[in-house]
């Protein structure tokens, strides 16, 4: 086959060009994000459950649920939240299982749940993490809350005609209401209670199917309608007679509102009333594709909106998705010209140029593979193709030498590009298989940061199977044509001169090879040495480790939580406050009178995604900033700054400043404690809390258990009953006087409307004597005061009371300014120096990380087993191929090494070890294990040739100095522009740049020097081959590849 497309005049180019076609034709159809797409495997179940305390939600709503799902397999846990109206499960499946069966398991599970309380809604199951935010629409309008609410719907349909745009949610406001408010007196002088009026609304408000009349050939529907769909109708509607035979209306009784559910759901956009339409996205959609349909519709939209309405972008999750894609880009480009540079160095420029061309070629093949497999273009799978830049250069670069040591021989270009290939075949395919030892064991991470991370693997399989294809079909035809083309050429003065310099540096280096050797064991004692030393920099904390590196976005948040019960207008004025210091800071740090630093703001209240709780208590600041690449300041200077200038809040719960999350690594600080005793779990977050707070740079601490609003409990008191009151009643008339009676539920035109029944807030402000709310009997029509006839207690309960796979829980949050700590460093610390006092205060309670540092501890775990399994199939691989069980663990020696290099690349460029540091360095085994083999496979050739174990180690590193030292400077040439790349969005990718340069270079000039060291060393024990030992098919031709 090598042969047939060498020979073939049009062979070759017809299957570059099919591999280039083939990968130009699904381009289009890639999805471009900021990170791979995560599978949540979890579900979420909702259950209202409306008046209900977070003490009654538990009982009734999180206790049957638990008990339903008991038993169902691949459950990794259940977290309830039991929140004031309703219930919140999340199921979490493990990754091993069936999440199509896990879902229907779930639902047929809940599905038999009969205990629920009566005034329970029906649950609701759904899956997590099946779509995206992209980015918000502010519609903004000086407008009734009504009006604009109409005008959001009317847009977000038109919105959703859009074929690129599949999902709109409206923020800013509840669900509308029509609301019957009715006056105490006005129901004593009809002699009605309220659900007595709820009864006679239902009665008289119908439309109902009467059936058909057949008259000859027609058929004709019957239908009674009379719906009342708007305050006016309702108002109109019928509902008694007078005592004179009138009729009365429900206007003459009730006053009816046309409103929302909770006045405090709103959202304002730069000081304006507005609603936020917020666009996401399914896994499949490309975000940039959303965001040009948004734009587009925004040009479209605001021609015809009424004056004083406008529409503004916001909360723009893109942002971050066309940087990262437009620096890697440009860093691609760069690599790629330095890779070609530094082949020019050695070969010609049409050499060069045919060798470099096999990168495209595999790219754009591959491009094939992973769209077919679901791969994104993300700034995870780009830095994957930045990887290949280099290491796909060995395999080309080996044939190229082939081919060129075969023309020196005196074979004519044709002869030389087949000999040549074929003399290597086999050797390419054998770094190729202990290669792809290595990446398939990363396919299978597990965690959230391991779906992230293994894209990396998955895509470099993909180009380097394909670069096989190319390097052994496609490389020798141009190669061959390329040396016809020069056959005659003389090489050029610089060529010469170069070629000079770099023999001296090959001589030079063989003559310090054979001195190390001489003095090999003090040598491999200092190497031995100089490794447990790096080592000690990682265990120590001197280098500290992070799960993932700080991603700069362009969006900060404020997050306000008061103490429930707070009123609307004091939560308005806190936030009057922030943005007077939002103000304040954006001055400070403006950098340009035409760049204005706070672009916009969006004030949602009601809205903490922290605080897992509803309220007038609550609000959010949203700020959107300056592209990074645009602004002067870093965001953690920014929050400082604003934290700053904001000072103490007077009562705040907490008042936190954060940047929303940025990838997959979760909270920094996530802590959780589970037992039954609440009042003993929340005095143990306190003292955890109190103690995470004396770590500089700890901030926005939190916990997830708070005290609740006053409560009245109700009991039903002896003698009662006799009374003809029952528990029913007392509840039924104080749950309508206070919470309300829902008549019924409809849409009108595109809105969703409820229809309840309450009485007046002047009625309601009478009962603050609330022993003696008036009980109506439910025959006679007495009035009874509530005390009469029932217990009552004041109490104060919890907001939320949250279970964690059936147990009580409270969860502790808080961020780390990467600046000042580290994660890992609280974390070891917590762990050394308070936990083990707190396990013997509170042995009732279990104390568990979660967040970054769980979700680090299982994707390093996985990764760690699937490296060694890895270097277990490297070992099987080369033992059978050099027929040695010791030999092939000299090649492995070049990992420790590498790691050498890893470790005080970190430190030198100031960086933390992350997981994608640790990633690239267990891909870096896959690659420097290869110039070890080319050293071993030449030590051999050299004692077969006659030459003694000493002599034959030293000259491996002489005949195979240009080989390694060529392709490891393709790899780093690659990698080299993202290392220094000075924007911000570059942060996350350099430290695994870093793991492979330095990883690479330590790793290529020890390997010369260490290598024939041991190898020595293991015929001082006799362990070395001696020439008979040695297999004769063992040959030079034989050379595996420099890496891939």
């Amino acid at each position: 086959m090598i042969r047939y497309f060498t020979a073939h005049p049009t062979a070759a180019n017809l299957l570059m060009l099919l591999l280039i076609f083939l990968g130009i034709s699904v381009l289009p159809d890639i999805k471009r994000e900021t990170f791979p797409e995560v599978k949540a495997y979890s579900l979420q179940v909702n259950v209202p459950y409306p008046g209900a305390t977070p003490a009654d939600v538990e009982q009734g709503i999180c206790l049957p649920l638990e008990d339903a799902l008991d038993g169902i397999s691949f459950i990794e846990e259940k977290v309830c939240e039991a929140r004031q109206n309703l219930g919140l499960m999340t199921i979490k499946m493990l990754e091993q299982g069936d999440f199509v069966k896990f879902t229907d398991d779930v639902k047929t599970a809940i599905d038999g749940i009969n205990e629920f309380p009566d005034n329970a809604e029906e649950p609701v199951v759904t899956e997590k993490g099946r779509t995206q935010h992209v980015i918000s629409i502010a519609l903004t309008a000086d407008l009734p809350r009504s009006e604009l609410k109409t005008l959001a719907e009317n847009l977000k349909q038109r919105i959703l005609q859009h074929p690129q745009i599949p999902l709109v949610k409206i923020a800013g406001f509840s669900e509308r209401q029509l609301r019957v408010q009715v006056s105490q007196e006005n129901l004593r002088r009809y002699g009605l209670d309220l659900q007595q009026l709820v009864n006679l609304i239902n009665k008289q408000d119908l439309d109902l199917p009467l059936g058909s009349i057949e008259t000859g050939n027609s058929e004709t529907q019957l239908r009674f309608s009379d719906e009342r769909r708007s305050a006016l109708e309702l108002a109109e509607l019928v509902i008694l007679t007078g005592e004179h035979g009138n009729e009365i209306r429900l206007g003459e009784i009730a006053t009816i509102i046309d409103t929302f559910e909770q006045v405090e759901d709103k959202v304002e956009f730069n000081g304006r009333p507005a609603a936020l339409l917020k666009i996401e996205k399914n896994t499949i959609d490309d975000s940039l594709d959303v965001l040009a349909a948004v734009e587009k519709i925004i040009t479209a939209e605001s021609a015809r909106l009424p004056a004083g309405v406008s529409l503004d972008i916001t909360q723009d999750a893109t942002s971050i998705v066309k940087d990262r894609i437009n620096m890697l880009l440009t860093n691609a480009w760069q690599g790629l010209l330095l890779v070609f540079a530094t082949m020019w160095l050695f070969f010609t420029v049409r050499y060069a140029f045919w060798v470099v061309m096999g990168l495209p070629v595999s790219f754009l093949a591959s491009a094939f593979v992973l769209g077919h497999m679901g791969i994104t273009i993300n700034m995870i799978s780009m830095v994957a193709l930045l990887l290949a830049l280099g290491i796909l250069m060995d395999d080309a670069i080996v044939i190229a030498e082939s081919i060129g040591s075969q023309l020196k021989k005196g074979l004519r270009p044709m002869q030389a590009a087949v000999e040549g290939t074929k003399t290597v075949a086999r050797g390419v395919a054998s770094s190729y298989a202990t290669t792809l030892c290595i990446f398939i064991g990363l396919v299978f991470i597990q965690g959230d940061l391991g779906q992230i991370l293994k894209v990396i693997p998955i895509v470099l399989i993909s180009v380097i199977s394909v670069s096989l294809i190319e390097a052994f079909f496609i490389l020798p035809n141009h190669l061959h044509h390329s040396l016809a083309h020069g056959e005659k050429k003389q090489p050029s003065g610089f060529r010469v001169k170069f070629e000079k310099k770099f023999e001296h540096l090959r001589t030079r280096t063989y003559v310090l090879v054979e001195k190390i050797i001489h003095y090999r064991y003090a040598f491999i004692g200092a190497v031995i040495a100089l490794f447990f030393l790096s080592v000690s920099m990682l265990a120590s904390g001197i280098l500290q480790f992070s799960a993932f590196p700080n991603v700069e976005g362009d969006r900060v948040q404020a997050q306000i939580l008061m103490p429930a019960g707070t009123p609307l207008k004091q939560t308005e004025q806190i936030v009057s406050k922030l943005l007077d210091s939002l103000e304040q800071t954006s001055n400070t740090l403006q950098q340009d009178e035409d760049l204005i630093l706070v672009k916009s703001y969006a004030v949602s209240f009601n809205q903490n995604p922290d605080a897992f709780e509803s309220g007038p208590h609550l609000a959010i600041i949203d700020v959107d900033l300056l592209s990074a690449e645009i602004r002067n300041t870093k965001m953690q200077n920014f929050i400082n700054l604003w934290r700053d200038n904001t000072g103490t809040v007077p009562d705040a719960l907490t008042l936190s400043f954060k940047e929303p999350s940025i990838g997959p690594s979760g909270r920094a600080i996530q802590i959780r404690l589970t037992g039954n005793d609440l009042d003993q779990l929340a005095q143990a977050s306190y003292e955890l809390q109190t103690w995470l707070s004396g770590y500089p740079g700890v901030n926005n601490l939190l916990d997830d258990l708070r005290p609740g609003k006053p409560e009245f409990t109700l009991k039903l008191k002896e003698g009662a009953y006799n009374l003809g009151i029952d528990a029913q009643t007392i509840a039924t008339q104080v749950r309508s006087a206070f919470q309300g009676n829902k008549v019924l539920e409809t849409n009108v035109e595109l809105e969703t409307f409820e229809i309840t029944v309450m009485l007046t807030p002047d009625s309601r402000d009478e009962f603050a004597d609330f022993d003696n709310f008036p009980i109506v009997h439910p025959t006679s029509g007495a009035i009874i005061p509530l005390s009469t006839v029932a217990e009552i207690t004041a109490t104060r309960g919890y907001s939320r009371i949250g279970r964690y796979n059936n147990q009580r829980a409270v969860t502790v949050y808080g961020d780390i300014d990467a600046t000042i700590n580290n994660t890992n460093k609280v974390m070891k610390d917590l762990t050394k120096r308070w936990l083990p006092d707190f396990q013997q205060r509170y042995p009732d309670i279990k104390l568990s990380q979660e967040g970054e540092t769980k979700n680090s501890a299982i994707t390093q775990q996985s990764m760690m087993r699937a490296f060694v399994f890895g270097l277990l199939g490297v070992f099987l691989l080369l033992s059978f191929q050099f027929r040695s069980y010791v030999e092939p663990v000299i090649v492995l020696v070049a990992i420790p090494l590498a790691l050498i290099g890893t470790i005080w690349g970190h430190l030198l460029m100031g960086l933390s070890f992350t997981m994608p540091s640790m990633l690239g360095f267990v891909s870096l085994a896959g690659i420097v294990v290869n110039d070890s083999i080319l050293l071993v496979e030449f030590v051999k050739k050299r004692i077969l040739e006659g030459h003694s174990v000493h002599q034959a180690a030293a000259k491996a590193s002489y005949d195979r100095f240009r080989a390694v030292f060529l392709t490891s400077v393709t790899t780093i040439a690659g990698m080299t522009p993202l290392l220094f790349e000075s924007s911000l969005q570059a942060q996350v990718l350099i430290p695994l740049a870093t793991s492979i340069v330095f990883g690479i270079a330590t790793s290529t000039l020890l390997v010369l020097f260490v290598l024939p060291c041991l190898y020595t060393i293991l015929e001082d024990f006799g362990l070395a081959k001696s020439r008979k030992e040695t297999h004769p098919e063992t040959e030079i031709e034989a050379t595996p590849a420099a890496g891939h």
